[in-house]
């Protein structure tokens, strides 16, 4: 009986601290990327970099997304999961670490080091939900979108203060977020040692098709193509929004908090459109929400330096961006019959979809380098919009992938 009784709680603990550590994950897959954007000017000219070269910085990580995304749900079924969150984490740290030196290529060499670390993160905790936490998908979205949403929002308003406020520089402000990935790499040593699942089990549920069928789903695609422009959306305007509002006349400090206030206001939607996506068939109306906040958030901005409408602007520019990333990470499982499907969909999703995102920052900062104003960058972020529009309506149909 006592033997029963200790199970059953050390079961509890194991749990508790399994939601723990996907959240403790999910506090440190952003403020490695977002701290950059208000901080990409005073690196771009500490270092002397062009606009379009400064933007690898943010597409860098984009691009180890798409090449370690095929591979992590491999990594996870020799490594099993835990394990392999283990090492992902375990390069971010490496990589926020080795950015943080004031030379170029270990800038560069740092940033890759940290996008092939979240991206095995990535990639892995969509089907870790669906594998934990078969019926409550939507809820546990939410959790971590939410969660993700925090820290990424909180870097972004605290970089320029750390840099200038307390004179710690762009080096220190940067290497400040090391902090969360040791707490999470911890947390999942102790989550590695205590798994005892199965490893064929493990491999029936992350093995890949061996006839690629995934890759031949067009609800796959549209699924990819939804990730990968809201992405493109998200990842242009944590770069470049700062120097947008600053160009109006917005000090750079201000500018960064707008950018913190952007995905501040957010969090409601990151939480929300997951649990009420959950609850019907279809999401094609949500998605039909988010792109009119897209837009008309964007267009906004195309108004010039008017305050109020700035600030407008950016609420609604965080409602999707936020909402719509939280309900491309509810498709992962949403559109899957099972943990399996997730992570290969995911792995899939991830790797096409972020090669679209890594476009971004670099286009729109050349965009901007040819013609000195910020007209042609914003008409082409609302063009983007619609575009994730019109597959998030594929995407948000009630079908699953390898059945259309």
């Amino acid at each position: 009986m006592e033997g029963q009784l200790a199970n059953k709680q050390t079961k509890r603990l194991y749990r508790f601290l399994l939601i723990v550590g996907i959240i403790v994950v999910a506090f440190n897959l952003r403020p490695a990327i977002t701290s950059v954007g208000p901080l990409i000017g005073v690196i771009r000219d500490d270092i002397g970099l062009s606009n379009w070269s400064a933007g690898i910085l943010t597409s860098l990580p984009l691009v180890a997304f798409a090449i370690m995304s095929p591979v992590a749900p491999r990594l996870g079924n020799r490594l099993t999961n835990e394990r392999a969150l283990l090492l992902g984490l375990i390069l971010l740290f490496i990589g926020i670490t080795v950015r943080s030196i004031s030379m170029v290529f270990l800038l560069f060499v740092g940033t890759l080091f940290i996008g092939l670390g979240i991206a095995i993160c990535n990639v892995l905790l969509p089907g870790v939900v669906k594998e934990k936490f078969p019926t409550k998908v939507g809820l546990m979205t939410s959790v971590y979108s939410t969660s993700m949403g925090i820290f990424a929002a909180t870097a972004s308003g605290v970089s320029v203060p750390l840099a200038s406020g307390l004179n710690l520089g762009w080096q220190s402000a940067l290497i400040v977020w090391a902090t969360p990935t040791v707490i999470g790499i911890i947390i999942w040593i102790y989550l590695s040692r205590k798994d005892k699942q199965d490893q064929d089990e493990i491999e029936m549920q992350y093995v890949s098709t061996s006839d690629n069928r995934m890759w031949k789903s067009p609800l796959a695609w549209q699924v990819a193509a939804f990730m990968g422009l809201q992405s493109f959306l998200f990842y242009v305007t944590i770069s470049w929004l700062p120097e947008i509002l600053h160009d109006y006349g917005v000090s750079m400090e201000t500018a960064g908090w707008m950018l913190s206030f952007t995905q501040f206001v957010g969090l409601p939607a990151s939480f929300l459109v997951p649990v009420i996506a959950g609850r019907f068939k279809s999401q094609r109306g949500i998605v039909l929400l988010m792109g009119a906040f897209a837009v008309t958030g964007y267009g906004g901005l195309l108004l010039g330096n008017s305050y109020v409408v700035m600030v407008i602007s950016t609420i609604l520019i965080g409602f999707t961006l936020s909402g719509s990333f939280a309900l491309a990470l509810a498709f992962l499982g949403m559109r899957a019959r099972t943990s399996r499907q997730a992570a290969e969909l995911s792995g899939m999703a991830q790797a096409c979809g972020y090669v679209l995102a890594a476009v971004g920052p670099m286009f729109i900062g050349f965009l901007y380098d040819v013609t000195h104003v910020w007209t042609v960058p914003l008409i082409t972020l609302i063009v983007v919009s619609l575009l994730v529009v019109s597959f998030g309506m594929g995407a948000g149909r009630n079908k699953y992938v390898l059945e259309d």
